[in-house]
């Protein structure tokens, strides 16, 4: 009998899938996509409505080949790609691809890869949709129709190798325009005065002053301007002798919930903070989770729902099962009323997808541990928590906020200083997960307890306490901000965020540095290009509405084809205005003093298709080449020579021995000037804590290992290149 055949992206999904339709049915694998715009041409006929020219590729033919004499022995076609419009347009190419039109192709979708929802999709097939289908062509289109032509021109321009893309370039302008706003920043001094206070002992030998402090808030009548040093000495000597007098003090409740579950946006910007991944580290190990991971008896399945949303509505099954599990596992004080409802930020969120959550919340992270790996147990503990903690009570908390008067002759008027303070009174969701943070600031969340004081109570002036400070420029895009940022424009959609990342660095327009994203002088000069010659698509209000205009498609409410000519017109008129208009651009190599090993001739500063390196000024007699080292100022605690900054494959920054391979020392931390003050050893940064020793430990270590194995246990990062665009072997420690 023959069997019916089911056809996913990935083998990893296919197996998962095929242990729960059993003998009836046959399950492949395409290979993600079949068909595509050819690689050596445009593929697109501007003339004749922007007809698409596709193509199977040639490492896909044999696939292609095997599905179609596979399709033809089958009872019916389930055509089970992703839940969205790439894959929606994967399912379309396979179906045109196969070509077998004897046979019904079926539609099935699902969002989670378990047994219920499998079957459930089984039973219910639909027909391609084409508006989807059309959304994607069309955005396929696009990006083609201006990576294709700006591309070359670039590349006759400015030099061979770059490219532009009409998500990407907008990215990069972003980061190109934090940059020159921290150039252009001027700092701006000014002066705080908070008081240290303390409450009056009362009697007994035991009693102890309680201390708290207040920050000045009102200056003789109105707010305080301490612009410079003198303001603030002012403030102290009016401040002589003055009595200080608890003039109110407010007490309330308030309440927080919990953040929603994941979206892929929100999912990258935590996964980031909290565990130190890129955007594509993030997705990768996110597509394992959801393709299905063998875990002991229960077998292969899918842990995490269909991670590309920027949806966060739940099932009602999944709110249910969570609140039993609420109540079981963290009482029933912990499970609100009625179950908590999110609705999505984003007004361009794409169908009725639902939040990134665990398939099962029974299917604790503790339980699968030991199937999975490192990263894998990392990020599906975050998703997990996240899930289980957005239908948790909220937390309460008491906040307090006391002012503080002075009075007194020398005061010549009244300084009103206020102190605030939280207490959780009841911790909800935050027993389980605390959202992270973009910034390195207090944690909103910790408890900052007041003594008990009273209105009319008089206090006793520990210290007044001026301090200086400068206002600060905006901060360097990180990828999470940088995400938050895209999403918040409308710029992209779920699936594009990580490619777009990953390609704005490969590309060497944007470089990572210390988990920030700071542009090339490559990315500024080909960004200033683009912005004066062709300011609509780097525009990123023109970007957000063409997505809007993709939207409309996928729901019926445009054609795809005036879309894109009312893109392409005013695009090729500029295009042609630039090919004319824009000189040259030579990028002068920079000479350095170090010379050449092979040839004797000075070495240049170059740049390349990744960013800055170092070659031999003999080119093309002499090509020799190598990595451009940051050094940082520090001496090899092994052998005396500088440190320099690399970076792994991935874009990790660690730190090594500028004589490597002879020299072999790393370190994940970067090591600072100053040696240890007890045993004179390396110290390495080892965050709020302050320097840490390698040698002896001091300060104590955060993880309470000596310093003889912190020292072993950082020296086995994989580095980039010791020459361009290759690879080095991994280093051994």
């Amino acid at each position: 009998m023959a069997k019916n055949l089911v056809i996913v992206e990935s083998p990893a999904k296919a197996r998962t899938i095929q242990k729960f339709l059993g003998r009836d049915f046959h399950v492949d694998a395409s290979m993600g996509h079949v068909r595509d715009l050819p690689k050596s041409t445009l593929g697109v006929d501007p003339e004749h409505d922007f007809a698409p020219k596709y193509v199977i590729p040639r490492d896909k033919s044999k696939v292609v080949k095997e599905l179609r004499e596979r399709a033809k022995e089958s009872q019916s076609i389930y055509l089970a790609t992703d839940p969205d419009r790439e894959g929606e347009a994967i399912a379309w190419h396979l179906a045109t691809a196969m070509g077998v039109d004897s046979k019904p192709m079926k539609r099935i979708e699902f969002h989670e890869i378990t047994k219920d929802a499998i079957l459930r999709a089984v039973k219910s097939p639909r027909t391609i949709d084409m508006k989807r289908v059309e959304a994607q062509q069309a955005r396929r289109i696009l990006d083609r129709l201006v990576g294709y032509n700006l591309s070359p021109l670039l590349w006759r321009k400015v030099r061979r190798g770059l490219s532009a893309g009409r998500v990407q370039s907008v990215a990069v302008r972003l980061v190109v325009e934090r940059e020159r706003e921290i150039e252009a920043f001027n700092r701006v001094e000014y002066w705080t005065v908070e008081a240290e206070l303390a409450k009056k002992p009362g009697k007994g030998a035991r009693s102890k002053r309680a201390i708290f402090r207040a920050g000045l808030v009102q200056a003789l009548g109105k707010k305080p301007e301490l612009a410079k040093e003198e303001d603030a000495a002012q403030v102290l000597t009016d401040l002589q002798n003055a009595v200080y007098r608890i003039a109110e003090v407010r007490v309330k409740e308030q309440t927080r919930t919990a953040a929603p579950p994941f979206t892929t946006s929100t999912l990258q910007q935590e996964a980031g903070r909290k565990l130190g991944f890129t955007a594509k580290r993030t997705m990768a190990v996110a597509q394992q989770l959801y393709e299905g991971l063998d875990v002991g008896a229960e077998g292969g399945v899918g842990l995490i729902t269909y991670m590309r949303t920027d949806s966060v509505q739940v099932s009602e099954t999944a709110i249910h099962e969570v609140r039993s599990f609420i109540g079981e596992r963290h009482g029933v004080e912990n499970v609100p009323e009625t179950p908590r409802v999110y609705k999505t930020k984003s007004k361009l969120a794409q169908e009725a997808h639902e939040a990134i959550r665990p398939t099962s919340v029974f299917r604790e992270p503790a339980r699968v541990k030991q199937h999975l790996t490192s990263d894998q147990f990392r990020l599906y503990d975050l998703i997990w928590k996240r899930f289980v903690a957005s239908q948790m009570a909220a937390a309460r908390y008491e906040v307090t906020t006391v002012d503080v008067a002075t009075k007194g002759a020398e005061t010549k008027g009244d300084y009103l200083f206020r102190a605030n303070g939280s207490m959780i009174v009841f911790q909800g969701f935050l027993s389980l997960y605390r959202e992270g943070r973009d910034d390195d600031g207090q944690d909103e969340d910790a408890q900052k307890p007041l003594p008990d004081l009273t209105q009319g109570e008089e206090v006793n002036l520990v210290k007044l306490l001026p301090e200086q400070h400068f206002t600060q420029p905006p901060p360097r895009y990180s990828e999470a901000t940088l995400v938050k940022v895209l999403e918040e424009k409308g710029i992209g959609r779920p699936s594009t965020y990580a490619p777009t990342l990953s390609t704005i660095q490969d590309r060497g327009y944007v470089e990572r540095m210390e988990k920030r994203l700071r542009p090339t002088d490559l990315g500024c000069l080909v960004n200033d290009l683009l912005v004066e010659n062709f300011p609509d698509i780097l525009d990123v209000d023109f970007t957000a509405n063409m997505e809007e205009r993709l939207d409309e498609v996928a729901s019926g409410d445009r054609e795809w084809v005036p879309v894109v000519r009312d893109f392409y017109v005013p695009f090729h008129e500029d295009l042609e205005k630039a090919g004319e208009s824009i000189e040259r651009v030579k990028i002068e190599p920079e000479m350095t003093d170090e010379l050449c090993e092979k040839c004797g001739r000075p070495m240049l500063i170059r740049m390349g298709r990744f960013g800055k390196f170092m070659g031999c000024s003999g080119f093309p007699e002499c090509r020799n080449a190598k990595p451009l080292l940051k050094k940082i100022g520090v001496a090899c605690p092994e052998c005396a020579a500088e440190l320099v900054e690399r970076q792994t494959k991935q874009r990790r920054t660690f730190y090594g021995c500028s004589r490597y391979p002879e020299c072999k020392w790393t370190s994940w931390q970067r090591p600072v000037p100053e040696p240890c003050l007890k045993c004179g050893g390396l110290q390495v940064e080892a965050g709020k804590g302050g320097p840490r020793c390698i040698r002896c430990g001091a300060p104590e270590s955060t993880d309470g290992a000596s310093g003889e194995e912190e020292a072993t246990a950082s020296r086995s990062p994989k580095t980039t290149a010791t020459k361009p665009a290759r690879t080095a072997k991994r280093r051994s420690a």
